[in-house]
């Protein structure tokens, strides 16, 4: 970690995106953290273009191969393929398993709980939520929840495009604490 990162600077989040990810479980972290005064570094999995499951293109920061590795949260949003794109990345799975030995927070929502962090290993023994019918692909060791979202120490999981705006909240609160995500919910005004 950089000593800038560690004097004060802003909390820094890394969003991973892969072809055919599900573009409201992308924007809604990468807007909502951002209005949190969160860094959000967004990285293309394969190409710096990345193109979403219903055929918006956002450009990325940086290659995921090139992106900062001082980081405080890493965020994957599902899709279909855009979870199964991300699953086949040992790139990826190494800094999961990196970033949940460090603490740090990690935040998966939709496909992407059951299809990327699963495999890893990191979710033995947690709870843990995704998109109504991929919890057949959680190991038996997963405490599924049908929560919108869950927290399990520094994982943070959810349902799917309808729960973004809550998942990304609870990100912020992860990230910038209870008070911060508060006075970001009464601005933008998400009550439920």
């Amino acid at each position: 970690m950089s000593r800038d990162h560690e004097a004060g600077m802003p909390k820094r989040a890394l969003i991973v995106l892969a072809e055919g990810f599900e573009e409201i479980e992308a924007v809604s972290p990468i807007d909502i953290l951002r209005r949190a005064r969160i860094d959000v570094i967004v990285a293309g999995l394969s190409g710096r273009e990345v193109k979403g499951a219903h055929g918006i293109k956002i450009s990325a920061d940086v290659l995921l191969k090139d992106a900062a590795q001082d980081i405080d949260a890493l965020i994957l949003p599902g899709g279909s393929p855009g979870a199964e794109n991300l699953a086949k990345s040992k790139e990826l799975a190494g800094l999961i398993i990196k970033m949940f030995k460090a603490q740090k927070i990690i935040a998966a929502i939709c496909a992407a709980p059951s299809l990327v962090l699963d495999p890893t290993g990191i979710l033995e023994n947690k709870k843990a939520t995704c998109f109504p019918g991929m919890e057949n692909l959680f190991s038996a060791r997963v405490k599924f929840l049908k929560d919108r979202v869950v927290r399990d120490g520094n994982l943070i999981t959810s349902r799917g495009p309808g729960t973004a705006m809550a998942f990304s909240l609870a990100i912020v609160e992860a990230l910038a604490g209870k008070k911060t995500a508060d006075t970001l919910k009464q601005k933008i005004l998400a009550f439920s």
